[in-house]
């Protein structure tokens, strides 16, 4: 999707008002990728997890995941929980990296009005359209 950055400083806010933990790498002093964690009863939440395309496969991505974990490891947590969509490919294979492949939730909700979803997803003995 193309960048908006108008929402982008909404959401920055959004997480500034609700005291998220930010955290951002820079590379001579640009900003190159950051996490945001959300924590609920000392459950820590990956909210949001962005690295620059031309900067991803070369560990920033890991040393940004890693900070979230020792954020949750404070919090009491052996794990941090993150929502996945089952089509985003590279964040699934980056968690699976990460030794994340414990499926926790399954979210289910109606199709919206004029909605199509042509994609499927099995799991166990229930399918599911996406």
């Amino acid at each position: 999707s193309e960048t908006d950055v108008d929402e982008a400083v909404e959401e920055l806010r959004y997480y500034l008002s609700k005291g998220y933990p930010i955290y951002a790498v820079s590379d001579n002093g640009r900003y190159i990728g950051y996490i945001v964690c959300r924590i609920e009863d000392d459950v820590v939440w990956l909210e949001s997890i962005y690295v620059k395309p031309e900067y991803r496969r070369k560990g920033v991505g890991r040393m940004l995941f890693d900070k979230a974990e020792a954020i949750a490891k404070e919090h009491g947590n052996p794990t941090l929980y993150q929502y996945v969509h089952p089509n985003n490919d590279a964040m699934i294979l980056f968690l699976s990296h990460m030794g994340y492949d414990v499926l926790n939730l399954i979210e289910i909700r109606k199709a919206y009005p004029e909605e199509e979803n042509d994609t499927t997803n099995n799991i166990g003995e229930h399918t599911y359209r996406y």
